[in-house]
């Protein structure tokens, strides 16, 4: 590997006006930045809000980069993922910079040692003195008309079927089950001792703190039944960045030993 280049990391995230999405994002790249020393990171976003993709790469190139890894912060290879790709791709190809493009957070196993960690948190937290073999647990995800994306999502699920009694999946939209008939189905059909919910979000932003619970809270007074508790958000999470770093080191080598 070229010692001599000056690296940046770009992290590309679809977007959100919640300051704690930044927050977020802005120690995820500060922990990336320590444990891969980079010589840059940072953060841009796909659509909602600026900074976009262009204004992301012309701050990497400006801080002196020479070779940008971008990495598509995003839990499904869904449409937004591939916009993000294309988006990425086209710019650095006109503005002739050396960039690659790493692979998502989608199908991989320290995904699901980051839900096992928010699930621990939480039985941790609340005292909660079932074992996980009499815990069911449902992942509620974002949801996309990307079969692809259902496909990442479900993987996920099924890695977590071995650790507790029942783990099960609904969507906040776009897809089915949703929230309400996630919900009934447990309680309905699996006579659980509990229910913790698992919001299988990265951030902290609007479908967690408003979108999420209200739904939840809608399905659980129609079905009556008292022992449900939700875990935070993925967010924050050095895990997910050794995961980032993976994903770099596995595009950044064979691009770079060519320079």
């Amino acid at each position: 590997m070229n010692k001599l280049l000056k690296k940046a990391l770009l992290i590309v995230d679809r977007g959100s006006r919640e300051p704690e999405v930044r927050l977020e994002l802005q120690n995820i790249c500060s922990i990336a930045k320590r444990k891969a020393r980079y010589d840059y990171t940072n953060y841009c976003f796909l659509e909602v809000v600026p900074p976009f993709i262009e204004e992301g790469i012309r701050k990497c190139v400006d801080s002196g980069a020479d070779f940008i890894t971008i990495m598509p912060y995003f839990l499904y290879p869904g449409m937004k993922l591939k916009d993000s790709v294309k988006q990425s791709a086209k710019i650095g190809q006109i503005k002739n910079v050396n960039i690659v493009i790493t692979k998502p957070l989608s199908y991989h196993t320290i995904v699901t040692d980051v839900v096992i960690d928010r699930i621990y948190q939480l039985k941790r937290e609340h005292k909660i003195q079932f074992s996980d073999s009499e815990c069911d647990i449902l992942l509620i995800g974002h949801g996309s008309s990307d079969k692809c994306a259902r496909n990442a999502f479900i993987y996920t699920v099924n890695t977590l079927k071995p650790f507790y009694r029942n783990v099960n999946f609904c969507f906040l939209e776009l897809d089915k089950p949703d929230i309400n008939e996630g919900i009934k189905n447990m309680v309905l059909q699996n006579d659980p001792k509990i229910i913790l919910l698992v919001p299988y979000f990265l951030h902290n932003g609007t479908h967690i703190k408003y979108d999420v619970i209200m739904d939840v809270d809608e399905a659980l007074g129609k079905y009556r039944f008292k022992n449900v508790f939700m875990t935070k958000h993925l967010g924050v999470d050095e895990k997910l960045v050794d995961l980032i770093i993976e994903r770099a080191k596995e595009v950044e080598k064979r691009r770079i030993d060519l320079l």
